[in-house]
């Protein structure tokens, strides 16, 4: 019978310095440690206090959830709790997010975790999925995976190698940042599709832009929009913080016109 041999913190939170190309010299100081003592830690030599696992994560820019993958390493307890937004004790934030989801109505918006897994929406970004697949709608209904499939709105972007390659860079970003096996799978699927594959390496725009725009074909017209990305300032949560609030915006005149119809 095979064993699997338990995550050691020390190899962990080298992994993590590696990952934010930070020597150890420049984090033992900014943590306020001797870099023999974090070299002791990274080898396994000593065993950090949960202080110091706390105080290298920050340090690190370690999300809550392989925080608490860090401090378990170590041998002590996971200190943030995980609470499902349809949890009472998460009424007051879900109120909140629907809040800023209804009012930006009848813009589209969007809330999503750090898969990008809609959790909410409100009545317009639901419209422009209207008719895609079963398949890509979920659930859960991910925004990698419908922006960027042929047969989603990959489909009925016009401008999708200047989209396509900013969701793909998104999508990168994110699983460099958290390092989350779902995400690093969902990275190979999507590259697997023909829209992605034939993506060019650089995507320069023709003229300068303010913005970068999507420019959607919908059977009520096309639609070019812009996007903002919202987060909880001070979350202690992991549901929390991973929540991420999109919300589009009307890019020219003809847009909030139709929009707002």
């Amino acid at each position: 019978m095979s064993t699997t041999t338990p995550a050691r913190v020390g190899p962990l939170l080298r992994d993590w310095r590696d990952r934010r190309r930070r020597s150890q010299m420049d984090l033992a100081l900014d943590v306020g440690v001797s870099p023999r003592h974090l070299s002791f830690v990274e080898t396994g030599r000593s065993r950090p206090s949960p202080e110091l696992v706390i105080a290298l994560a920050d340090g690190l820019d370690v999300p809550l959830r392989e925080r608490n993958a860090l401090l378990l390493a170590a041998g002590y307890a996971p200190r943030y709790a995980e609470t499902s937004l349809d949890d009472p004790a998460m009424d007051r934030a879900r109120a909140a997010i629907q809040r800023i989801l209804d009012a930006h109505d009848p813009y589209p918006g969007v809330a999503m975790d750090r898969s990008w897994d809609v959790a909410l929406a409100n009545s317009a970004a639901l419209a422009l999925v209207e008719g895609l697949p079963d398949e890509l709608l979920g659930p859960p209904l991910n925004m990698f995976r419908v922006g960027l499939h042929p047969d989603g709105l990959a489909g009925r972007t016009r401008n999708f190698a200047e989209w396509g390659s900013y969701l793909l860079g998104q999508l990168d970003r994110t699983l460099a940042l958290t390092g989350d096996p779902g995400l690093a799978a969902l990275a190979e699927e999507v590259r697997t599709y023909p829209t992605v594959a034939a993506l060019p390496p650089v995507v320069v725009p023709d003229e300068p832009q303010i913005t970068l725009n999507a420019h959607l074909v919908t059977p009520a017209g096309d639609l070019v929009v812009f996007s903002t990305l919202t987060t909880f300032g001070t979350p202690r949560d992991i549901t929390l913080e991973e929540l991420v609030v999109e919300l589009f915006w009307p890019a020219d005149e003809a847009t909030a016109r139709l929009l707002g119809r």
